[in-house]
């Protein structure tokens, strides 16, 4: 980019050919089934996010090998077999990367030595119910992908709501800068949350429940009705939803401060 800008100051390139060349910029090109944005991070703050899911574990790993070259880290979710899931830690572990296979997430995390996450600010993460942990755990590693600090408090759901206070303390305390609630079956646990704090709370529905309105459906209607302000829901399972935009909201809140 800094060599694009230096041409069109020379005045040797158009701007249109400056356009051209910077939508390039960060583009990589992997035979025909995958053009891998590797600048994604820098430019929006979210790194791209290798959804395994439908991919050949080769394509998968090609993928994650340019990202980790290029930024230091990949991270990819959904990895639905655990042995394919092995396939792809082993080849990346012999290309010289740290992997770290998160079963109940169903995602991994693909490092270069030595490489560490920029801190920016903290989150709060709860999990209503035990079920609800495998959407939390990606929420988390997501979130700390991002560069958030991430606070857990898991099965602290409505059925003994006594649970929830001391997290929430420990939240209000550690000045997070937003809540993401993960819960399934009546999908409450969001509500409540955000009556009480006075920051962010994002609400993530889980496939857990049972007949009428169970797969996530209840507690999807259940958190979009709300009557509790400032609670945002996304998607069904959708912890990486949830994550990147608790990230934001923590790069907001880190640049304000650096403003002061």
């Amino acid at each position: 980019m800094e060599e694009i800008l230096k041409r069109v100051a020379a005045g040797e390139i158009s701007i249109e050919a400056a356009l051209r060349a910077l939508k390039l910029e960060g583009i990589t090109k992997l035979g025909d089934f995958a053009r891998v944005d590797t600048d994604r991070a820098r430019r929006t703050g979210i790194p791209e996010i290798i959804l395994a899911e439908g991919k050949r574990s080769n394509e998968v790993i090609e993928i994650a090998t340019t990202l980790a070259k290029e930024q230091g880290f990949a991270l990819i979710s959904r990895v639905l077999d655990d042995d394919i899931a092995d396939e792809i830690a082993t080849q990346l572990r012999k290309e010289g990367f740290i992997v770290e296979h998160n079963e109940l997430a169903r995602a991994m995390l693909v490092k270069r030595a030595g490489y560490e996450f920029p801190k920016r600010g903290g989150i709060g993460l709860i999990a209503a119910g035990t079920a609800d942990i495998p959407v939390a755990e990606e929420a988390r590693m997501v979130a700390e992908a991002c560069g958030c600090e991430v606070l857990k408090a898991y099965d602290v759901g409505i059925a003994g709501i006594h649970r929830l206070r001391e997290p929430l303390e420990q939240f209000i305390e550690a000045n997070v800068a937003v809540i993401i609630v993960v819960a399934g079956m009546d999908g409450a646990l969001p509500s409540v949350v955000a009556s009480l704090v006075d920051v962010p709370v994002i609400g993530v529905p889980t496939s857990v429940g049972y007949g009428l309105g169970g797969k996530g459906v209840a507690a999807l209607l259940s958190m979009l009705q709300s009557c509790s302000p400032g609670l945002a829901v996304v998607n069904i399972d959708n912890g990486v939803g949830a994550a990147t935009i608790a990230a934001k909201c923590v790069m907001s809140s880190y640049r304000k401060k650096s403003e002061m």
